[in-house]
């Protein structure tokens, strides 16, 4: 999927208690935890973690979010990620969301993907994209409801 632009994005505030929280080394833990309870169709690793972002602290601490229950728990994540060479060129990148399964149907992916998005085109980029499974039905609605478009 794809969204052409990064201008009018919604704007979703998080609910009273609600905070972000922006990637500091070791939060990969709490990357691994979520996606572990959240994604029934990958096998989440420590590994695909490195796989998927590398060891640049400095970069994941300008991309990676995370989204925090009023106790502080971590319950969700997304990342504002790139691609160098996506259709030949560069291009933003919505990547690995995700939220544990007690707090779907809140609307908290909602301030989430306002904050990657926002942090995205912070970060100069004009386009982006994201891929996800047609199984996802309640995540592609999301996406569309954020503008982004089916792509072949």
């Amino acid at each position: 999927m794809v969204r052409e632009d990064l201008e009018n994005i919604p704007q979703f505030d998080l609910p009273d208690g609600y905070a972000l929280h922006w990637y500091q080394p070791g939060d990969e833990e709490h990357w691994v935890c979520i996606q572990r309870q959240a994604d029934q169709f990958n096998v989440i690793t420590s590994a695909l973690f490195n796989q998927q972002f590398g060891t640049d602290f400095k970069l994941l601490e300008q991309r990676q979010c995370y989204l925090l229950n009023p106790r502080k728990e971590f319950i969700g994540t997304a990342t504002a990620w790139f691609d160098d060479n996506f259709e030949e060129a560069p291009i933003g990148r919505v990547h690995w969301v995700a939220l544990l399964p007690e707090f779907h149907g809140r609307g908290l992916s909602k301030p989430l993907m306002t904050a990657v998005c926002r942090r995205l085109r912070e970060l100069g980029h004009r386009r982006v994209y994201l891929r996800t499974s047609s199984a996802r039905v309640a995540a592609i609605a999301l996406y569309l409801r954020f503008g982004f478009v089916r792509t072949a």
